[in-house]
């Protein structure tokens, strides 16, 4: 059977599938793990990388079944879901891409104000104060650091800012993320190409005179 026959759009479409349970168990399982070590005490930052990995094998059950079965709705609605998490996937990417320093400064900010319990594990686990002690969130700054309870405290020369030690390695972070991001929404482009060609193609166990 060559590559491109009915088999064997079969086998890709179902081994595609098989590495984004994969993926996603994979989140399941880091979030559980973080969450039980202590790493990250967020509900919130739990919450969604599981709702994620959830969603992420949702779409991969459904799209092994529609390719075991050769389920033509299963298969459409699994091509419309997964081209719809790549338009945003590669959205998400591209920003982070193109992201200054001034726009992560903000999103930071962002970030930072909307964190509760987080934010002194944050400063615990780094040693650093605050997010940034510039003149425009010196009052915040103030009421972090007094609020603070990082080692570095009780040294003499004091902390660091946690925004300053998070900027110094955030491009590379985010040149990292919107890498990877970039080729998974590839492969997902690539399942939606997978899927489509696999739908319309016959199964040749089928009743040749079946539609399909």
């Amino acid at each position: 059977m060559v590559c491109g026959g009915f088999t064997c759009s079969k086998n890709a479409l179902c081994s595609l599938n098989v590495v984004y349970m994969l993926v996603g168990l994979l989140l399941v399982g880091v979030a559980a793990w973080g969450k039980g070590f202590g790493i990250v005490s967020s509900i919130h930052i739990i919450g969604g990388v599981i709702a994620v990995g959830v969603f992420l094998l949702l779409i991969a059950i459904v799209g092994l079944i529609g390719a075991i079965h050769h389920h033509q709705v299963m298969l459409f609605f699994y091509m419309v879901i997964l081209f719809i998490v790549f338009l945003f996937q590669f959205g998400v990417s591209c920003s982070c891409l193109a992201m200054n320093q001034g726009q992560q400064g903000k999103l930071l900010k962002s970030t930072w104000d909307i964190m509760d319990k987080t934010r002194i594990d944050l400063e615990n686990k780094l040693n650093c104060c605050g997010l940034l002690n510039t003149t425009e969130s010196f009052k915040d700054f103030s009421s972090d650091y007094a609020n603070c309870q990082a080692p570095c405290k009780q040294t003499p020369v004091g902390c660091q800012t946690c925004g300053d030690m998070m900027l110094q390695h955030a491009s590379e972070a985010l040149r990292i993320l919107g890498g990877v991001g970039l080729f998974f929404s590839f492969t997902e482009i690539l399942g939606v190409w997978l899927a489509m060609r696999y739908r319309n193609q016959k199964d040749p166990a089928a009743n040749p005179s079946a539609f399909l």
